[in-house]
């Protein structure tokens, strides 16, 4: 283009942030809560308005309670009880129940929503704390990388006008089809699953209790589907599609009514939604290149059966958020340690989005494929005390560490303070080391005669959640981070000092 035609904004931001989905905010307010300044480039000048993403769990509550939206969100959402995996007849073939009550982190283990509620409270949130500028309706056009800095170019889809601004980094939390991935590595790894299954959402008009509050998984050969009860009156089912179906043609009102005859009747409800999607199952080769990251469905796939493709978009900025904060707020740090944190970033993330994606194939298959007691008890592999289901939490993969490195990459739980707080309501998205009085007291008598060690400390003894937690894990102290994984864990004095020096030299404390 002209250079006549190019406007630059004169500004200079820590972070640029292409794409604001739920990923996208919630790395904003994230990024504000370190001190870190981002600009949001929005492509659409408003939040999408129908149904898309329905389901997070009680890692992804704690991300949004560290943000200070968790209340409107829960109210905003519905608990889910459950799974239930039946028959062609109905029949229930296994049962995967939810806890009823508040699990260890603080929050039900698991929610439906509805994402344009979750878009508007992040975005009214960005607004409220100026978290960060949002641009809407604009579209990034260019990405040019210099040892110091990304030059990023961008449109105005209205007016035509381009405008550069420059950043430390940028993120491409722009989706499937990320711009910012193209400018990274285009190569992606194909998990195995590729099908094309036709979403249908409904607004019910009248009460009807006989379609469960469960999730329903009806298996089978013939035409699998999937039942969700969203919260209000909203309904969503997912229906696989046969070689011989035509796209259009199934996605058509009449066709759909056909489809959902045995549970809906058109005069029971309208249909908000139908598209027909290919549901994947990828992971880019390359989420980062020098200063460019891409997070969310710019860096994986997944097919929606364990309903994690959103979770994992904000696992991502929850991991990659207090890296790049640390980088932009410590000028003392040195490259090699810049380079340590932001490559930790992909080695960690990868392995976890897998295991999710993974598990979403294999259920995947069980709902293609088991339609008796018989078949669900081959699919696991032995007889009827097999035939059972629980969730996974997976760890991280290799990346930062210290001290006694057994439980590095855990996910630690939220206790309950004595006070009545909640860890994250006390700490914030702050490290932070829970330990024994006696290992502190022995730490301090080896290598630190002061109080002040300079890192946000917890003492176990009068926790009993954190005793008890401690004694689960068979240690006297563990590090958390501030994505609250575990850094490492220590039983020596000389393995909390090395915790204690990661911890400085990691978090910008």
């Amino acid at each position: 283009m002209p250079i006549s035609e190019l406007h630059s904004t004169g500004d200079q931001v820590d972070v640029v942030i292409v794409g604001c989905g739920p990923t996208g905010a919630t790395l904003a307010l994230l990024l504000a809560r370190f001190g870190v300044s981002a600009l949001i480039l929005e492509r659409e000048e408003a939040i999408y308005p129908l149904p898309r993403a329905v389901h997070f769990d009680d890692q992804i509550m704690r991300v949004f309670q560290s943000l200070g939206v968790a209340g409107p969100i829960a109210r905003a959402a519905r608990y889910n009880p459950g799974m239930r995996f039946v028959d062609p007849s109905g029949h229930l073939l296994l049962d995967w129940p939810r806890p009823a009550g508040v699990g260890e982190n603080g929050w039900y283990t698991s929610y439906r929503f509805h994402q344009p509620d979750l878009e508007s409270i992040l975005r009214e949130q960005i607004d409220v704390t100026q978290a960060a500028n949002l641009l809407t309706n604009v579209e990034v056009t260019g990405v040019e990388q210099s040892d110091s800095q990304v030059n990023v170019i961008y449109k105005n889809r209205q007016t035509g006008a381009f405008a550069s601004v420059n950043a430390s980094y940028v993120v491409g939390c722009d989706g499937a089809r990320s711009t910012v991935r193209k400018h990274i590595n285009e190569a992606v790894d194909d998990l195995g699953f590729n099908e094309h299954w036709l979403v249908v959402d409904v607004l019910l008009h009248q009460e009807k209790p006989e379609l469960g509050d469960f999730t329903i998984q009806h298996c089978g050969r013939d035409r699998p589907a999937t039942y969700v009860r969203c919260p209000a009156d909203r309904r969503r089912w997912e229906i696989s599609l046969k070689p011989e179906d035509n796209a259009d043609t199934i996605a058509r009102d009449d066709s759909i009514w056909k489809l959902l005859e045995q549970w809906l009747l058109p005069h029971e409800a309208t249909i908000e939604r139908s598209a027909v999607y290919e549901f994947k199952s990828l992971v880019s080769r390359q989420w980062r290149d020098r200063r460019l990251f891409i997070a969310g469905d710019a860096a994986h796939l997944t097919p929606p059966f364990m309903g994690q493709g959103m979770c994992a978009g904000i696992r991502d900025v929850s991991n990659l958020s207090w890296k790049i904060a640390a980088c932009c707020n410590s000028s003392g740090f040195s490259n090699d340690t810049h380079e340590t944190l932001l490559d930790s970033y992909q080695s960690e993330r990868v392995p976890n989005v897998k295991e999710y994606i993974e598990t979403a194939i294999r259920l995947g298959a069980l709902i293609n494929s088991c339609d008796t007691q018989e078949s669900l008890k081959r699919a696991f592999g032995g007889g009827e005390d097999t035939v059972r289901m629980k969730s996974i939490v997976p760890g991280l993969g290799v990346g930062l560490a210290a001290g006694n490195e057994t439980y590095r990459g855990d996910w630690f739980p939220q206790p309950c303070l004595a006070s009545g707080q909640r860890l994250d309501e006390r700490v914030g998205l702050k490290a932070v080391l829970l330990i024994t009085a006696s290992l502190l007291a022995d730490y301090r008598q080896q290598y630190s005669s002061g109080d002040d060690i300079g890192l946000e400390i917890i003492i176990a003894d009068d926790e009993p959640e954190i005793v008890a937690l401690l004694a689960r894990y068979e240690v006297a102290a563990v590090l958390v981070r501030p994505d609250r994984y575990l850094l490492g864990s220590a039983c020596k004095g000389g393995e909390v000092k090395l915790l204690i020096d990661a911890a400085k030299k990691f978090t910008s404390l």
